[in-house]
């Protein structure tokens, strides 16, 4: 049982209660007993809206199962369908024309196209190494990829035909982006050697080298003729760092496991030290002790003389959760678990308050803006209800009203049939939104659960409605005036490993006008900054402006008249198997929730929980209409359940799952992942994850 304190009628998790009244409020100016009252006071408000939302939720879905049973054996009417969802209001109707009117925004943001991560906020060190990458070394990230079209590096120290081939890139890379004059950056023997095609691409000098921009991102030529690689170079050039990420989401959501008060208390914590700027984390790496901190800003002085800063970090978005998870880090007057995204809202907007007053280290939006992502809102009136919700937050904390900017997910399909409205809701705090495959196809699946069977899974990735969806989303976006104030951005390139494909394929985000996309690592950032020297995005923009109807976007992905063979179904529930207990495992028994986890091919994918409701629906709804047997799908856990346990096979502290399907709480959790899945709410495995987690730290 949790000992809680009392505050104004709540019971709190002691160490919230601790964090908020000496870390925070203190600092802040605020008095604690009227921070508490006007917590509960927003809670009795706010808590009931967002219960009637869920319940409006449920009833849509209940009416759209309805109508798909009484039209069972017959052809789709898409054309009746469309009515049917206007008349129960899942459709409504576009708004007037308009433009957001977002201010305060930062130029990472608003101006400026570049990568984007998102990082576990419970893992301290990934939480740094994000924050650190606005910087990273194009030598380094050559060297240690696939990236580079070479020879792998021979193991043990540099291999210097491996260190020759990036450099040899690396001036491809200056001749491409900073062209000269005259000649080849491979034909220079120095820095006054250096006349560039552009002048104005020359920003000038830092302490280790000279600065220039392209596209509106810094390139930074290292010059040291005494180091290892520059005392070989003809130019004494020892590096090229390129600014990459310019943004990084701290993720509360999907890439962490945090059930409880302990959780939620470290992730409050862990963006306190990265607002306040003084997170650290002492780990061990090749047999010594390193400790990681945020860096500093990168200074330069102009032609001029006169000093300049640049970020030397990542501006930082906070990804809260979603509207329908409650949690027992604190009860409600009666009993009840907090709305976790309420709580999230509170806590997370009251230590970013820290920046906009000034009391952080490096600072993170310059203007006093505090960023929050939002995912999985269903339609217009959740994000309405979010704009609410920030405007109560913001009097709480006495801040100006929208201080607090909001990220839509459009990650679910009534946001997406709505997206204009749901923009619209939030006109004047949003500053992004963005698609992503595996919810926005699992939330595909659920909404049309009864319709019949769907696709196989990676048939979805060319399937009409993803299409619609992409181009729509980005239309929409520009229609309404999201360029050059807010971000529209795209999925995650999810294979760490596989960075020579991520060159060839991900440059498509931009080319589609997608200012900023995801990416699974620092290392993968710096590569993909080369994009945005090949592709001026916001050029791009200016050439799109097609908005697929959204009849396209309701095409049900359904697999009318097709027959699979024995072995296409078991192929397809392998893989879905797969890769849910592969991520479940870690879930459960480790409390990760974002790791490299070997697919069914033994690749390594970056997976959130995301993967996990994709192949749970799927799985699901072949198992409603018939397309394979409870037998079939036990068939593929068992044998999948054994893979994993020998891919996890060097993990001292794993638990194996074969053999021990009546003990392991993490293969349980993935079976009722699987034949619970048509009754979870919207599809999302969060119940179910939360629920065998929190038995598994019940037993220690």
């Amino acid at each position: 049982m949790t000992d809680y304190v009392t505050r104004a009628g709540l019971q709190v998790y002691p160490g919230l209660a601790d964090l908020l009244e000496t870390q925070v409020l203190p600092v802040l100016g605020r008095d604690a007993d009227a921070f508490w009252l006007g917590f509960a006071s927003l809670l009795a408000e706010m808590a009931p809206r967002n219960r009637e939302l869920l319940v409006r939720r449920d009833t849509l879905q209940a009416q759209i199962d309805a109508w798909h049973k009484d039209r069972a054996g017959q052809t789709h009417d898409a054309a009746a369908y469309r009515a049917f969802l206007e008349e129960i209001g899942y459709l409504v109707p576009e708004p007037a024309p308009f433009t957001i009117g977002t201010g305060n925004v930062d130029a990472e943001i608003a101006t400026m196209a570049g990568p984007q991560l998102v990082v576990p906020i419970l893992n301290a060190r990934f939480l740094l190494n994000a924050a650190n990458a606005r910087w990273g070394s194009l030598y380094d990230a050559f060297y240690g990829t696939d990236a580079l079209d070479a020879p792998a590096a021979l193991p043990g120290s540099y291999d210097e035909l491996r260190g020759q081939a990036v450099i040899a890139r690396g001036r491809r890379f200056l001749d491409e982006t900073l062209p000269l004059a005259d000649g080849s950056w491979t034909k220079i023997a120095g820095r006054d050697d250096i006349v560039l095609a552009d002048p104005g691409q020359y920003v000038g000098e830092t302490a280790s080298g000279m600065l220039f921009r392209n596209n509106g991102l810094h390139v930074e030529v290292v010059f040291d003729p005494e180091s290892p690689i520059g005392q070989g170079d003809r130019a004494g050039i020892a590096d090229i760092n390129l600014e990459a990420a310019l943004t990084t989401i701290c993720d509360c959501e999907d890439s962490v496991a945090a059930v409880d008060g302990e959780d939620k208390t470290l992730a409050y914590t862990n963006w306190l030290g990265l607002i306040r700027g003084d997170l650290q984390e002492t780990f061990e790496k090749g047999g010594a002790q390193m400790t990681r901190a945020l860096n500093a800003d990168k200074l330069y002085r102009d032609a001029d003389g006169n000093q300049h800063a640049l970020n030397g970090r990542s501006l930082l978005f906070v990804r809260n959760v979603g509207h329908l998870m409650t949690n027992p880090a604190i009860l409600l007057e009666d009993g009840s678990e907090i709305p976790e995204g309420i709580m999230d809202a509170v806590f997370t907007s009251a230590i970013g308050a820290l920046d906009v007053e000034g009391h952080a280290e490096h600072g993170n939006s310059r203007h006093g803006s505090i960023y929050i992502v939002k995912p999985k809102m269903h339609g217009p009136e959740e994000c309405a209800f979010t704009n609410d919700l920030f405007d109560a937050v913001e009097d709480l904390l006495a801040l100006p009203r929208h201080t607090i900017k909001v990220g839509v997910m459009d990650e679910e399909r009534r946001t997406s049939a709505n997206l204009a409205a749901c923009i619209h809701a939030v006109k004047d705090r949003i500053v992004f939104i963005n698609t992503g495959f595996l919810d926005r196809t699992g939330d595909e699946i659920h909404t049309s659960m009864q319709a019949g069977p769907m696709i196989r899974k990676g048939a979805m990735k060319t399937s009409g409605w993803l299409a619609a969806y992409e181009k729509r989303n980005v239309g929409i976006g520009l229609k309404h005036g999201l360029s050059g104030k807010a971000q529209i951005g795209k999925g995650m390139w999810a294979a760490p490993d596989l960075m020579g494909q991520m060159m060839i394929e991900k440059i498509g985000h931009l080319k589609a006008g997608a200012n900023t996309a995801w990416v699974p690592s620092p290392t993968a950032a710096t590569l993909h900054a080369l994009h945005y020297h090949q592709c001026d995005v916001f050029e791009v923009q200016q050439g799109l402006g097609d908005i697929p109807p959204v009849d396209e976007l309701l095409a049900i992905p359904l697999a009318d008249g097709t027959n699979w063979s024995e072995d296409e179904v078991r192929e397809e529930l392998d893989n879905n198997a797969q890769g849910l207990l592969g991520y479940v495992v870690r879930w459960i028994d480790a409390g990760v929730g974002c790791s490299k986890v070997p697919d069914i091919n033994d690749v390594g994918l970056m997976e959130d929980r995301a993967t996990l409701r994709i192949s749970s629906q799927h799985m699901a709804n072949w198992l409603l209409h018939g397309v394979c047997s409870r037998e079939q799908v036990m068939d593929s856990l068992h044998r999948m359940a054994a893979k994993v346990d020998a891919q996890n096979a060097g993990d001292p502290f794993y638990q194996p799952m074969a053999g021990n399907w009546d003990t392991s709480l993490a293969f349980k959790a993935a079976y009722e992942l699987v034949f619970k899945g048509v009754e979870q709410p919207s599809g999302y495995t969060e119940p179910l994850l939360h629920a065998w987690r929190l038995r598994e730290k019940a037993t220690g």
